[in-house]
């Protein structure tokens, strides 16, 4: 499968482009001047753009629930997502899709390890 190409790759690509034809005609135009800093403008944009996301109220809570799991889990030899549900009062009012969801993040992050070698999957610090 293809990657799509970005609107910042495409900019950068139609001032690859402009800055040849420039060099292969010896031409230094206002106008082709005036693109290139008008596409130069536009990746800036693009990148502040992306790179301006900071993490929302729900994320930050999430983060001190994942601390607080690790501290559950420290040093067990492996809890079930129930079994960390019902460790801690920060988790009341919880469900268990919740617990589970913030623990598939840590595992995605390798700082807990998922063991589902018996009929009850378990998780524990890596």
């Amino acid at each position: 499968m293809e990657k799509k190409i970005t609107k910042a790759q495409m900019f950068a690509q139609i001032r690859d482009a402009i800055e040849i034809d420039i060099a292969n005609n010896h031409e230094d135009s206002d106008f082709n001047a005036d693109m290139i800093a008008f596409i130069n403008h536009e990746i800036e944009l693009l990148s502040k753009k992306s790179g301006s996301k900071k993490p929302t109220a729900t994320q930050v809570a999430n983060e001190g629930l994942k601390a607080t799991i690790l501290t559950v889990l420290d040093g067990s030899d492996g809890m079930t997502a129930s079994e960390v549900l019902a460790a801690s009062t920060d988790f009341d009012g919880m469900s268990n899709q919740k617990i589970s969801a913030l623990l598939r993040q840590l595992v995605l992050d390798k700082v807990v390890v998922k063991d589902t070698s018996t009929k009850r999957t378990l998780f524990k610090l890596a």
